[in-house]
């Protein structure tokens, strides 16, 4: 228990796994903390004089199963092994801390997820700007940034990293600023983010005098940044790193901005239902675990330099049209693998021999990949032939020194191919060949002894022996030695007998000596195609999702949108892409044209009843949108993009209540977020803004947004307004970019029909209690809806409340409705307010027969009406 408190204070924020004999231990509190986790069971062991402890653990083989729990958990654990072996030592084995696991720094395989990026993130905090680094330790991926508020947002939200290493002082500015990211968040000490001390480590890493190379030189909150990640990496016992090859800066200026509302809000990445499909399921067709998690990249940052989208396009129109070239691919990639993983894991000195031998055939596909894209006519792919190396040398190694059926582990033998290496031959033949040289030593020594029953035997405790019947023990010739004498029975050994048991019992330990230091030699070796492989892994996953795009464009009947430089959205017959794939079968999906212009309908106000489309079509818009610009094709019959810097989303209700923060307060940050960011290529979608509040309050915070978004000089957004406020297509009148759209539907005998085609003109129905109804609402609460809508709308109609209202605001153009009305009559009726106690007090105030009533009756009246209000 000492040597356990020793090494856990080194660690003290850590699950500290201790091994003893055959089971990883816990201890305390950390015992505690993983019985919870991991559901095995907590027990208590007497520690000498002291106190009991509590206990908890699995067997050392069953690690691989525990530690992603922990890991998942967002907890860090430390694997303390035995350092030597407790048979050469007569003391307290040693131990120490093997490794450190952290949710940010995993590379084994059952830990991380094959098509997720596991990005660790460091972040530093200046006086204006804040400095941002990432490093996918599986990968190599290593970036950095340093920007504004918002931009650091955005890469968090895009990248999401698994952990985020923040100065432990700067963690109450990190809360302040960042807000609440799901991710886990670890303080760290000062001198993690020393600036002088990280730009040196960067330099001593890369091998190089100065970061002007890598886009860095200045931008020192990012060299911190960086920096503090390889001070992270050699803090938790990850020094081989000969796979982090390069750093690269990040420019924002390439990327359209996605908050994490917008991420969420649409779906691109992750369902909001877990049985929902997101964008990603869509476009994942992707056959290697690297091609989809450039993938989700791709997605979480869509470009804005329409060559670079070009490019991507005329790849996909390829292999849409080749049909050909297609299949050989598709037939090819799976040899590929996780190339880019294997490629890390060879230089962390984590690869298998199975591992290898995958890589080996992966390049021999890679070679045939080279071959079929070159012999196209596109210039792009044969751009990416021309990139791809074929590591002839490494290959054939690879393909001479290892066994093709390698097992997952060295120890397990049968590594090297027979050929190779002669000492291992000889030593497998005299491992592998003893019972047949054992029995012609025993027919030998039986033919020349006259013993017939003689046999050769072998025991743990005095290894090979030549046993002899008692009946036939005369015959024993002198040399022999007798070793022990059994009832019916003496056994013997012999000289030949004890040098043949040292050389077989010596070959087997020393068969996985050599093999061992023949594969390390060959992994040392591959270290230095290190960098040649992460660009094949590059190169192959970026053709492994434009294959996927091709793919899915003709399973879904996409077409190829055009992406140029103007301000305008034309979408012909625009689908959404992942309902269209969750309709019952035979179902079509309902078209839509749409059409966006700064110049002419810059903002589509969209009216209608509930469950007909319109959120649909705000969000088809936006993600045919994004799939342009991410170089997919579109569902849609045709579509011309205007390149967009920014989607904003408001749509849905959520709530912060844990923050204090009601639904509306976070309705009207999103949206105050989208008003501060907006620029002439924003596409924005809100989605029944203002509902959280009163209805005038609504009304009026949606009424003066929508004027602000038309209004505003030199920006000018394309804009979707969902709402149900229908008094908002009055602004059509006076607002000369605002047109009014509706997402038709019809009632049919008490019947609603949802035709879900947009129409232009507005429309003044939402139909919400036949929707009530269709969602299984209790009939006499639906009969009683309808009874008070009739009252309301009769009472609408004859004060014409609303209208006046709306027409009294200034600057709104008057309609042809009748506005020859006393200014009086613009006030709203007090008994108008929908309330049971005020209609109730109306109705007993109409009821009253003013000639008949006596002044005390009078003030009795007053009294209990007066009673009832203070109630309420």
């Amino acid at each position: 228990m000492r040597q356990y408190f020793q090494i856990k204070q080194k660690h003290p924020d850590a699950i500290l796994l201790f091994r003893v004999g055959d089971f990883y231990e816990t201890f305390v509190e950390d015992a505690v903390e993983a019985a919870r986790i991991l559901g095995i069971t907590l027990t208590r062991r007497a520690n000498g004089s002291a106190q009991h402890v509590e206990l908890a653990g699995f067997p050392h083989h069953a690690l691989n199963t525990y530690l992603p729990r922990l890991i998942a958990a967002g907890k860090r654990v430390a694997i303390c092994d035995q350092l030597e072996d407790p048979k050469l030592t007569k003391k307290l084995v040693k131990r120490g801390i093997t490794e450190l696991v952290t949710p940010g720094v995993a590379v084994g395989d059952h830990v991380l997820e094959n098509k997720e990026n596991n990005f660790l993130a460091a972040i530093t905090f200046g006086k204006e700007r804040i400095g941002l680094s990432f490093l996918d330790i599986s990968t190599g991926e290593f970036s950095a940034v340093e920007g504004d508020d918002r931009l650091i947002e955005k890469l968090l939200a895009g990248y999401k990293p698994k952990e985020i290493l923040v100065e432990r002082k700067q963690r109450s500015e990190y809360n302040q600023r960042m807000g609440d990211i799901h991710s886990f968040v670890f303080e760290t000490d000062d001198w993690l983010f020393t600036p002088s001390n990280n730009k040196e480590r960067l330099l001593q890493h890369f091998g190089v005098k100065s970061l002007k190379g890598y886009g860095l030189e200045n931008y020192p909150l990012s060299i911190t940044a960086a920096g503090a990640i390889l001070n992270y990496l050699d803090l938790t016992q990850h020094t081989e790193i000969g796979h982090i090859t390069s750093i690269s800066r990040i420019d924002e200026g390439k990327f359209v901005r996605l908050d994490n509302f917008t991420i969420h809000s649409l779906e691109l990445l992750q369902p909001m239902n877990p049985d929902g499909l997101s964008l990603c399921d869509i476009l994942d067709r992707t056959i290697t675990p690297m091609g989809a998690r450039l993938l989700r990249r791709w997605i979480a940052f869509p470009l804005k330099e329409i060559a670079l989208i070009e490019e991507r396009q005329h790849i996909v129109n390829h292999l849409h049209n080749t049909s050909s070239l297609r299949l050989d691919l598709k037939n090819l990639f799976p040899e590929i693998g996780d190339l880019e993983r294997m490629v890390s894991k060879a230089s962390m000195k984590r690869i298998t021999p199975r591992e290898v031998v995958s890589l080996a055939n992966a390049l021999i596909a890679i070679e045939e990949i080279k071959k079929k894209c070159a012999a196209t006519d596109n210039a792009f792919l044969q751009s990416l032939a021309s990139g791809l190396a074929l590591c002839e040398l490494l290959r054939e190694r690879i393909k001479y020194e290892l066994n093709p059926d390698a097992p997952q582990q060295v120890n397990k033998g049968n590594v090297i191919a027979e050929g190779y290496s002669e000492e291992l031959d000889e030593l497998r033949r005299l491992a592998f060949s003893g019972k047949d040289y054992l029995l012609a030593l025993q027919q030998r020594e039986s033919d020349r002894t006259g013993i017939p029953s003689l046999k050769v035997g072998f025991n743990n405790v005095f290894g090979y022996y030549i046993e002899v019947r008692n009946a036939h023990k005369d015959k024993v010739p002198q040399e022999w030695i007798r070793k022990q004498t059994l009832v019916n029975a003496e056994r013997y050994i012999t000289e030949e007998l004890k040098e043949y048991e040292q050389k077989i019992l010596g070959a087997e330990e020393r068969i996985l000596t050599l093999e061992t230091l023949l594969f390390n030699q060959l992994v040392d070796d591959l270290q230095e195609s290190v960098v040649a492989l992460q660009q094949n892994a590059r190169l192959l996953s970026t053709l492994d999702v434009l294959l996927s795009f091709a793919e899915v464009a003709l399973a879904q009947n996409y077409v190829c949108p055009v992406v140029n430089d103007s301000l305008i959205l034309d979408i012909k017959e625009g689908r959404h892409p992942v309902i269209e794939q969750r309709l019952p079968f035979g179902e079509p999906y309902i078209a839509n044209d749409l059409l966006l212009d700064n110049n002419g309908c810059q903002i589509m106000i969209i009216t209608g009843p509930n469950m007909s489309g319109k959120s649909a079509l705000l969000r088809q818009t936006a993600l045919i949108t994004l799939m342009a610009q991410i170089g997919s094709f579109v569902p849609a019959r045709s579509a011309s993009i205007g390149v967009v810097d920014s989607i904003f989303t408001r749509v849905g209700a959520s709530d912060n209540i844990s923050m204090g923060e009601s639904t509306f307060m976070v309705e009207m940050q999103e949206a105050a977020s989208i008003l501060n960011n907006l620029s002439s290529r924003s596409l924005v979608l809100f989605d029944e803004l203002g509902r959280g509040t009163s209805t005038f309050d609504g009304i009026s915070i949606a009424w003066a947004i929508v004027e602000h978004l038309h209004n505003t000089p030199l920006i000018r957004p394309k804009t979707l307004f969902a709402t149900h406020y229908h008094e908002l297509n009055e602004m059509a009148q006076s607002l000369s970019r605002v047109r009014n759209y509706s997402v038709s539907a019809k009632e049919v005998e008490g019947q609603m029909i949802f035709l879900r085609k947009l129409v232009e003109g507005g429309n003044e129905h939402s139909f919400g209690i036949q929707v009530a109804k269709l969602a299984g609402m209790p009939r006499s609460i639906v009969d009683r809806a309808s009874e008070i809508l009739k009252t309301l709308e009769s009472e609408r109609i004859q004060d014409g409340v609303v209208e006046r209202e709306i027409m009294a605001i200034p600057g709104v153009a008057k309609s042809t409705k009748d506005i020859d009305r006393k200014e009086e009559e613009f006030q709203l009726s007090f008994f108008q307010m929908e309330d049971p106690l005020l209609l109730e007090i109306r109705d007993d105030l109409l009821a009253i027969d003013i000639n008949n009533l006596t002044p005390i009756e009078a003030l009795n009246r007053l009294n209990y009406i007066k009673s009832l209000l203070k109630k309420y």
